[in-house]
């Protein structure tokens, strides 16, 4: 045990203590946390940035506005019904069409609405929500992947993640729905991790837990090599959130619609760690590199530029 707790120190894998003391904790002031752990207040922050973002239609805030839940969906056959203050893809449902009268999630379900009241309901109760609090539910648009994306996905949207340090793109994957996952591009429910290389905007190579895989185990699709597309853009959308929100240390979470292009999902003041796995390469070097060079105050394009030329591959 303790000779892998050296390897991976001298790998320069980040472990979660030292992720909280020396850089959540350092870099993240408590007051605004708000900001990003409330996905309302995030989506309102982005707007104001003139960041693109998914369409809110509605958001429930109470036992009574739950009835009204119908009201909002109206005759739309897409949605995303997800917690405001939730994390880990806990409580979301995404819904892909309708079928005699009744609602199919992106898993194959079909759902009423009675039921999706029900459980908009243990939303605001608090059931899916950080703290145990009482929440929020919100109803958005359901992003429609990029065909590009077709082959590496199962039925769901994957996501791109980005960690951001004092502005600088530090590390970035892209996260693909798989059955095991429900169609949800969440890495603790089956998804498949994909390390991109920030240079190129090419993936590498991927992880499903803590298994090293080549191929995507629902379509049999090689999973590295491909492009993302407008990965610059991107890249310094993911730098802005820092000069947005203030956080030193962010995981920026978007996905690319194949009408709307990239948009922001979603802030988290304390991104996982299992970037790392699946990029084959530990944080704190990069961490360490940004600390020793680089000027948070240079703009966004500038701050990117620095990181495409150090943490690309073979750089």
């Amino acid at each position: 045990m303790l000779k892998t707790l050296r390897a991976l120190n001298a790998a320069g894998v980040l472990g979660i203590n030292e992720r909280n003391s020396q850089y959540v904790m350092r870099c993240n002031p408590r007051r605004l946390y708000p900001l990003v752990d409330n996905k309302v207040a995030t989506k309102s922050l982005a707007l104001a940035a003139e960041m693109a973002v998914p369409e809110l239609y509605g958001v429930v805030s109470s036992q009574a506005d739950a009835r009204q839940l119908g009201d909002i969906i109206g005759e739309r056959d897409s949605f995303v019904i997800k917690p405001a203050c939730g994390s880990g893809g806990d409580g979301i449902v995404v819904i892909d069409g309708r079928r005699k009268g009744r609602f199919r999630s992106i898993g194959g379900r079909l759902i009423a609405l009675d039921e999706l009241t029900h459980h908009v309901s243990n939303i605001v109760g608090g059931q899916y929500s950080l703290t145990g609090a009482p929440d929020s539910a919100i109803v958005e648009y359901c992003v429609r992947f990029d065909p590009l994306f077709e082959q590496l996905s199962f039925r769901g949207v994957p996501d791109i993640r980005v960690v951001v340090y004092r502005g600088y793109p530090a590390m970035a994957m892209v996260r693909l729905p798989t059955q095991a996952s429900d169609g949800k591009a969440n890495l603790h429910q089956g998804a498949v991790g994909t390390g991109i290389d920030l240079a190129t905007g090419h993936t590498l190579g991927g992880v499903q837990g803590n298994a090293r895989i080549d191929e995507h185990p629902d379509t049999g699709f090689p999973i590295a090599g491909v492009a993302v597309p407008s990965w610059s853009f991107i890249l310094e959308s993911a730098a802005r959130c820092f000069d947005v929100t203030g956080l030193g240390y962010l995981g920026v979470d978007m996905v690319i619609d194949r009408d709307l292009g990239p948009l922001i999902l979603e802030l988290n003041a304390r991104p996982g760690l299992n970037i790392q796995i699946a990029n084959g390469a530990g944080l704190r070097p990069r961490l360490d590199r940004i600390d020793a060079a680089a000027d948070p105050a240079l703009d966004a394009e500038t701050r990117v530029a620095f990181s495409v030329a150090e943490f690309g591959v073979g750089t």
